[in-house]
């Protein structure tokens, strides 16, 4: 196992490769995925787009950017984007799930385990995700993971031509 990754009972969190692009355009390419979360994440998901993201987190250093991944193949994402300047102790989390795995907890999973090990690694006290507040399965892995409700972002993001919501969700760790 890589030094990057992180055990989970489904399989693990490990840097993405080259090898995962068949996985990646067949899962990513669900509409359903897409309407959760930003539209830097394209519909439809082509084998360029699999290309473009695979290169870009191949020249990722430090990897910030991991799959999900069972035994056998890569079956959802996970990441964050560090804060710089006042921000540089803070992180904001995504994070995807291919529609056959949905219910099965690996989410709320991965989050736990990804937090951890990204307060660990880069030092950070803060990290936050924006759900949409239509998102009632994205809010409830977060809670599940640790993560606090903050409030309510009244029509901060447009999504499909539609206004919506979204939640502030944070978990923080005190420095030492």
């Amino acid at each position: 196992m890589n030094s990057n990754s992180i055990p989970t009972s489904f399989g693990s969190l490990r840097p993405w490769s080259a090898c995962d692009k068949p996985s990646l355009v067949r899962y990513a390419n669900n509409r359903k995925v897409w309407l959760n979360l930003r539209d830097s994440f394209p519909h439809p998901y082509t084998e360029a787009s699999a290309d473009a993201f695979l290169t870009m987190v191949g020249r990722q250093n430090p990897v910030t950017f991991f799959a999900m991944a069972t035994v056998e193949e890569a079956v959802g994402g996970i990441g964050v984007s560090l804060g710089s300047d006042v921000h540089r102790l803070t992180a904001e989390l995504g994070y995807w799930l291919a529609e056959p795995f949905w219910g099965r907890g690996i989410v709320s999973e991965a989050i736990a385990a990804f937090t951890e090990y990204t307060f660990d690694r880069f030092g950070l006290v803060r990290i936050h995700a924006e759900p949409y507040a239509n998102n009632l399965a994205s809010c409830r892995v977060l809670e599940k993971a640790g993560y606090i409700a903050e409030g309510r972002m009244r029509s901060s993001a447009i999504k499909d031509g539609v206004l919506v919501d979204q939640w502030m969700y944070a978990a923080v760790r005190q420095r030492a």
